[in-house]
């Protein structure tokens, strides 16, 4: 038996080609920490300008969470993921061949459009082709792709961007994305069904799409629920924090405050990348076998708080320093994907993309919002300076920026142990109702 004709085999090939997708989104979102100095000198930008262009990415990328969601569920998650990973790549090809600011934000604009279908489409991919016990693992494993995707947007983007331009590298990125569409076409069917393959043992047979009205009312009832909203919340300041500073202003933080390159820079940010890939492989697999998702949630929103409050208590702290605690506090952060997983269990499988769009569409909300007010927080500290056309911005500047990330994890904090009550109690009220009906 070829591996196509494989269910077991398949379901990984299919799930490969999806998150190559996924990858090139984290590249894409994670890019202008790199990129910022060439994009200020290219396009005359202020801190906050900058932070537009970056948070662009993210303006229709929330928007079209929840649509996502349900396209994904109504359709099927290979033809949205194909034509989010096309529209995706054209735009990487508009922002790179860019002349003007706007034509700039056009381009970051499309980039987000398309890849905004994509990661709700893998998580629904894994639905049908993996058992439920496999779930959070999986989403683990999708969001390290993820995280590898923001490494490769850090060193070697770097390293790509010295040898031939940031253009022609955003430009190379538009062609392999065009070459993964393909593939996604190709290989990565909706189920084992829709791939004339036979089932996969204990995976549950789901439907490959799901009728208008039954989304409706799926919809409806999550909305309605407060640990939706608790987890939105919650997702809004954490990624919305994590993106800003990993994907924004990390970089020109290290530059400015230790008088390093950006490629010496960016050897930090891959540090803390690598831990990313690590923790959310690792919580989705304790997560698993040990059937736990809020404590694990509850403590890694805790080291988030902490590890800001860091670097808002010191300012510039040693480079070594800098280095584990970017590495070990995303070790420790990988509980934050649980939050997915929480919210699938909590509702009907042929919901699983739409509800999973829902706490996204928070989540990423917040990674179009943090950009522009930690931009406003640094324009505010603007010491009159620039360096090669990018704005210098003081140790004190940065220290406000890092105590406005402090706060937001004490707020997701908050969010996290607010949810672990409330399903605490909805657990033991489950549990004396079983209790009563037996002694009934």
């Amino acid at each position: 038996m070829n591996a196509l004709s494989d269910p077991y085999r398949r379901r990984w090939i299919g799930w490969g080609v999806l998150v190559s997708a996924f990858f090139l989104v984290s590249l894409h979102r994670s890019s202008t920490a790199v990129l910022s100095e060439q994009l200020m000198r290219s396009f005359d930008t202020t801190g906050t300008s900058l932070g537009l262009l970056h948070s662009s990415f993210f303006y229709l990328y929330a928007v079209f969470q929840v649509p996502a969601g349900l396209l994904a569920d109504r359709y099927g998650s290979r033809v949205i993921a194909a034509a989010g990973t096309i529209l995706m790549s054209v735009g990487a090809l508009v922002f790179g061949l860019s002349p003007t600011y706007g034509l700039a934000f056009v381009g970051r604009l499309l980039i987000g459009m398309g890849a905004s279908v994509l990661f709700v489409a893998a998580l629904r991919f894994c639905a049908n082709w993996f058992r439920p016990d496999e779930f959070a693992t999986m989403t683990g494993v999708t969001f390290s792709v993820g995280i590898l995707g923001g490494l490769a947007a850090t060193t070697p983007l770097a390293v790509a961007v010295t040898t031939v331009g940031w253009r022609s590298a955003m430009i190379g990125l538009g062609a392999v994305g065009l070459a993964v569409a393909v593939g996604i076409t190709l290989l990565s069917h909706d189920s084992p069904s829709a791939a004339d393959l036979p089932p996969i043992e204990n995976v549950p047979n789901r439907p490959n799409v799901t009728s208008a009205a039954t989304l409706k009312r799926y919809v409806g009832a999550a909305v309605r629920e407060p640990e939706t909203w608790l987890l939105g919340v919650m997702l809004f300041f954490m990624t919305g924090i994590g993106i800003t500073i990993f994907g924004l202003w990390g970089i020109p933080y290290l530059v400015q405050t230790h008088d390093i390159s950006v490629t010496e820079a960016s050897v930090y940010l891959l540090l803390g990348n690598v831990g990313g890939m690590v923790g959310p492989t690792l919580f989705g697999w304790l997560s698993d076998r040990s059937g736990k998702r809020f404590g694990l949630i509850v403590l890694s929103t805790f080291v988030f708080g902490l590890t800001w409050g860091v670097f808002a208590a010191f300012g510039t702290v040693p480079l070594i320093l800098v280095g584990a605690i970017f590495l070990f506090s995303r070790v420790l952060r990988g509980g934050i994907p649980l939050a997915y997983t929480v919210i699938k269990e909590r509702h009907p499988d042929g919901a699983s993309g739409t509800v999973i769009g829902l706490i996204n569409t928070m989540a990423w909300i917040g990674a179009a919002v943090f950009p522009v007010i930690l931009g406003a927080a640094l324009d505010a500290y603007w010491t009159g300076e620039t360096v090669n056309g990018a704005r210098v911005y003081t140790e004190f500047g940065y220290r406000i920026a890092f105590t406005i990330a402090t706060v937001s994890g004490l707020i997701a904090a908050t969010c996290a142990i607010l949810l672990s009550v409330r399903t605490r109690n909805e657990r033991t009220l489950e549990s004396n109702t079983d209790i009563d009906r037996s002694t009934g």
